[in-house]
């Protein structure tokens, strides 16, 4: 019985797909050197597991093989280009101008949030901060939902009056 591990056998495999496996993930991908990476991947993957791939699987295995070791190439970059957008924003977020504002603004926050009545204060940082829901906070203070209703839509009007943009 033929077997994948037979030097003359995978010689014979190498030669019949490399090339046709290799167009397949240029083409999918558009990348000579990933392309090739990922073929020459697949043959290493292929001899590890000769044992257990038939010669008559092992084109359909390199193709696997290959797709999926370039889509893994893709989203590590994916993830990597997530962490750059990410680290360039924080970068761009921290000039001396931004810091400031940010500090203006959170100034400006504080004190809005401090001038309001203490009941309105509770309802707002409880909705907004805290992400709980109208009747949740009505049962904590013991009033009905329609009083947390007007106490958030009061505080809003009085934040959004003392602070441009909220």
């Amino acid at each position: 019985m033929a077997n994948v591990c037979e030097e003359h056998i995978f010689s014979s495999i190498f030669k019949d797909n490399s090339k046709t496996v290799f167009n397949y993930i240029y083409y999918k991908f558009g990348n000579e050197e990933k392309a090739s990476d990922a073929v020459q991947e697949a043959f290493v993957k292929l001899w590890e597991n000769c044992t257990k791939v038939s010669p008559e699987k092992a084109k359909s295995y390199l193709y696997t093989v290959a797709n999926n070791l370039y889509l893994n190439v893709i989203k590590a970059e994916k993830v990597r280009l997530k962490y750059a957008d990410l680290h360039s924003n924080s970068i761009n977020r921290e000039s001396p101008e931004y810091v400031l504002e940010e500090k203006q603004f959170q100034k400006k926050l504080d004190d809005a949030l401090n001038a309001l009545p203490e009941n309105q204060r509770t309802t707002f940082l409880l909705n907004r901060i805290d992400g709980k829901k109208y009747s949740e906070i009505a049962e904590m203070e013991g009033v009905s939902i329609k009083a947390i209703e007007k106490r958030m839509h009061l505080a809003l009007k009085t934040l959004r009056e003392q602070i441009d943009g909220i």
